[in-house]
């Protein structure tokens, strides 16, 4: 397992640093910028990182990784998991890149609320991580190919979820409290919904024969 998260970190570097970047020019606008009625800055980087494992699945399949890697002593399920792993690494380490831009942003704005921060990083985590979990059970059942429309239909909900999480911030900062059970509900429907996504996703691979 080790060897798979290292071979996909190398493949993060050299293909998808873009993402990277992106996301850290979107961090950097939305702490200079960013207010309660523009916080799609805020969002997107976490979402955008979410598309990060679908896109190193991609490079694998074009370049037959898929069927190299029935010779190495490698499950189906460690292969799958390796690609939720990332997904996890690098969302985390986004989301931490945000939360702690977004707190700095707010304290010197002296605008730090406990309660609407913790809605606003709950929502982020939430979107995050049900970006991935849209796309990437079609794609280990049926291929890039095939899957290519739960892809371009995860980069659609990217752009809304961005949207929709700004203006659901907007809307329920009035009302959050510090003590709300709301974002810890978000957190525990992002997380179980990626948890089914991962083992969906094992399921699935399991019965696809790779040639």
């Amino acid at each position: 397992m080790k060897g798979l998260l290292l071979k996909d970190f190398y493949m993060t570097v050299k293909y998808c640093r873009t993402y990277l970047l992106i996301g850290i020019v979107f961090i950097a606008v939305s702490f200079a910028g960013a207010d309660s009625q523009n916080m799609f800055f805020v969002f997107y980087p976490c979402l955008l990182c979410g598309m990060i494992p679908v896109n190193l699945l991609a490079y694998d399949e074009r370049s037959r990784w898929l069927e190299y890697s029935g010779t190495l002593p490698y499950t189906k399920a460690q292969l799958v998991s390796a690609k939720y792993l990332v997904g996890v690494i690098v969302q985390g380490v986004m989301l931490l890149a945000v939360g702690i831009a977004q707190a700095v942003r707010m304290n010197l704005a002296g605008s730090f609320r406990l309660g609407e921060y913790g809605m606003m990083m709950a929502l982020i985590f939430a979107m995050a991580t049900i970006t991935s979990s849209i796309s990437l059970p079609f794609m280990f059942r049926w291929g890039v190919e095939k899957g290519r429309i739960a892809y371009y239909c995860m980069i659609g909900f990217v752009c809304a979820a961005g949207y929709l999480g700004s203006v659901f911030f907007t809307e329920s900062r009035k009302v959050t409290a510090a003590g709300s059970l709301v974002p810890w509900a978000m957190i525990l429907l992002g997380t179980a919904i990626y948890a089914a996504s991962w083992l969906v996703s094992i399921a699935l691979y399991q019965k696809r024969e790779v040639a």
